[in-house]
């Protein structure tokens, strides 16, 4: 992993056999970063991807380990108990058959190359479990 910093976003490229949602996590902990987007592009594996069941107010997983397209990486970094939250979903892109799938990133490894752009927002904001919807949402 590698990245730089300009004006109030870090642009960042991950190598193969890098996780995204560590390093992020990395990146966030690392320059203090309280409250940002985060978007991105590249090429995965072995990626699980989560998808809420409301009604259950429980997350269901999915792994898929082949290569996949990561068409959106989408997310933000707030913080919950003063450390960094990274919340992300993703897009992937079957490239046998051109299907999607789609859902909350619990982990991918980079296989090709991953590009990813963390623009901070002054402030901060930080999480709290909301028991009626069985999710960490954001407090203000």
């Amino acid at each position: 992993m590698k990245y730089m910093k300009c004006a109030n976003t870090y642009v960042v490229r991950l190598d193969v056999g890098d996780e995204i949602v560590a390093s992020i996590n990395a990146i966030a902990k690392a320059e203090g970063i309280t409250l940002a987007s985060v978007s991105g592009i590249g090429a995965v594996k072995n990626t699980v991807l989560g998808l809420l069941n409301v009604e259950e107010k429980k997350y269901y997983s999915r792994e898929f380990k082949e290569a996949y397209e990561l068409g959106s990486l989408t997310g933000n970094i707030t913080t919950k108990d003063t450390k960094p939250y990274v919340h992300l979903h993703a897009v992937l892109g079957d490239p046998y058959n051109g299907k999607c799938h789609a859902g909350h990133l619990t982990s991918a490894v980079i296989c090709a190359a991953g590009e990813i752009f963390i623009t901070v927002v002054e402030g901060s904001v930080g999480r709290e479990f909301n028991e009626e919807l069985g999710l960490n949402v954001m407090d203000f």
